[in-house]
């Protein structure tokens, strides 16, 4: 923005600041119990917003619905954080926690499973799977190809797959789903 610019985008905050400052403030007064030192305050922030707006503000169809717009968000913003809030007693029952589902608590036996497994599978289920690593940085930084890297994690997924349900010796329900499993100790390394 070249300093004409800024003097031309000021010139039009101005001139709607001028003509809508009042009409602002008692929208604010008769909204905010505190009023004097609020609106104030809610005053400013739509005033900086404004210029911060710049040559965008001069483009502006409606600049008072804009300033109004503006004033009303920072107005529900500043009730929000003023909404009283009360600690919570020491004295609270603990809530009971429910149990997993029976296809979720299969996570206690992951390790297990990824013990059982080949050290470059269970690497790679780490690295992309659990860890969060992309497929393509962990190509990289095993020096080898993306589609590789594709397929190895793919096969890595199927072995895991296979090995446990006997790993973690799930049962299932009549309908398929998962019921049940007996977690096993992970494998000593």
């Amino acid at each position: 923005m070249t300093t004409l610019d800024a003097g031309r985008s000021f010139a039009c905050v101005t001139s709607a600041w001028q003509a809508h400052e009042a009409e602002l403030r008692g929208y604010l007064r008769h909204r905010l119990s505190d009023a004097d030192a609020a609106d104030d305050d809610v005053l400013q922030d739509v005033l900086l917003k404004a210029i911060r707006q710049g040559p965008g503000f001069c483009t502006l169809e409606n600049p008072r619905a804009w300033l109004f717009q503006v004033a009303r968000n920072a107005l529900v913003d500043r009730l929000r954080m003023a909404r009283p809030t009360e600690p919570l007693s020491d004295d609270l029952p603990e809530v009971p926690h429910e149990p997993l589902a029976a296809v979720d608590a299969l996570a206690d036996c992951l390790d297990r499973a990824l013990g059982e497994l080949s050290a470059g599978d269970a690497a790679i289920l780490r690295a992309c799977d659990i860890e969060g690593q992309t497929q393509l940085a962990f190509a990289q930084s095993h020096s080898a190809t993306l589609a590789s890297t594709k397929s190895r994690l793919q096969r890595a997924r199927q072995r895991l797959r296979d090995r446990i349900p006997r790993a973690c010796q799930v049962r299932f329900a009549p309908d398929g789903s998962v019921c049940c499993h007996i977690p096993r100790p992970d494998v000593p390394t």
